[in-house]
This record gives C-alpha cells, structure tokens and sequence, in this order.
C-alpha cells in the first residue's frame, strides 16, 4: 500500500463510498468541520455539519437551545438535521457529515434516515485529541478571534459544558459505531495537512479491504 499514489486512494475511497457518508467526530475545537470540508473535496461529497444547521435554525427562528454549551434536544435535532439527507440536490453525492448525531441514541436514527435516502453511513471518523489540548485551542482562538460570534464560544465555563456533553452523551454513540466496526481514530494532535493524510490513507485501507 505505500506505492499507492494519492489519486489511487481517492478513486479507491470514491469507489466504496458511492452516495454513502462518513460522519467525523471530535471533541471541540478538535478540527472536525476543517477536516470534513477538505475531505468533501477531494471526494467530490457534500458537507453536512450539524453545528452549521442548528446555528442557522437557531437564527432562523429565534431559538436559543445551544448558546449555554448544550446538545440541542433530540426531537429538535430530528426535525432540524435530519432533513437534510432527503434534499433533492444532494441525492447523487456522498456526504461528509461533521457529527450528526451526538446525543447517545440518535444515533440508530441518524443510520435509519441515513441508510433510507441513500447515503448509508459506511464510516466514522474520530479525530482524538486531549481535552487540555482543545482547550489550549479554544484560548488561542480566542486571542486570534477568528471564531466569530458564535454564543457556545463566549468563554470558557460554556465550553467546558460542551467538553462534558461530549463525555456523557457522545462517547456512547461512538463506542456503538466501534461494536459495528465503523470507527476510525485519527490522531488530531498534528499538522492540518497531517491529519487529512491519515484520514484518507485509513479510509483507503477501510475501502481496500471492504467487502460492502
């Protein structure tokens, strides 16, 4: 596999993935929306981001479930996100997803929606890193202010709430992805450009080696 050029494992990857999703996980700040845009690239997928939705719908409607560092309630996240994988103009790409489904549970329903319009979830992606790493992240961004004005970003007891939600309620969704054999661990303590490279060389032994 070390002859394998870039193009080969893209092409190898595109051939397995058809119209399916790869969802990618990680604490805050962990890169995931970052890493799920470059990978939509070189796949030629679309990129869905869960975060991107809620703060839009929030907007949109006046609604506030997030900016204290909470998980949005699951029957807003299904009436919000998951209508996203029936949208007409996406029909024919695969999907990156950047952690839809994070509450333990919605999981199933995410693979359920998922799998129905097409774009079965045929891998996830967690890109680990330490919490005191994420936090070093969250300062540096901070000073950098290059966050925007995002309200579960204001300080650093909200983001912390999000560190927690992401231990209770997210690491059961991962570990049920890890009995089904879909999870992929990605060191995120590295250079961007790093990063991308593990992602896509572990997804072409993923797809090297599938039989599905």
């Amino acid at each position: 596999m070390e002859n394998v050029t870039f193009e080969e494992k893209i092409n190898t990857i595109k051939s397995w993935l058809g119209t399916g999703s790869i969802n990618i996980f990680g604490l805050p700040m962990s890169g995931k929306d970052t890493q799920g845009v470059k990978l939509a690239e070189a796949l030629n997928a679309k990129f869905l981001s869960s975060g991107i939705i809620i703060r839009a719908m929030e907007k949109q409607q006046n609604k506030s479930y997030s900016n204290q560092g909470a998980l949005i309630p699951t029957n807003v996240f299904y009436e919000w996100v998951l209508p996203f994988f029936e949208r007409r103009d996406l029909f024919k790409f695969p999907l990156i997803l950047s952690s839809i489904g994070r509450w333990s549970g919605e999981e199933n329903q995410v693979m359920s929606v998922a799998s129905g319009s097409g774009h079965p979830i045929k891998a996830v992606i967690l890109l680990n890193l330490s919490e005191t790493d994420v936090e070093k992240r969250f300062q540096e961004a901070k000073t950098l202010d290059d966050r925007g004005d995002r309200a579960d970003d204001k300080d650093i007891k909200i983001f912390r709430t999000r560190l927690q939600e992401f231990h209770d309620k997210t690491l059961p969704v991962l570990q049920h992805y890890k009995t089904l054999g879909l999870l992929i661990e990605v060191n995120g303590d590295q250079t961007r450009e790093n990063v991308f490279n593990e992602i896509i060389d572990k997804l072409y032994r993923k797809a090297a080696t599938s039989t599905t």
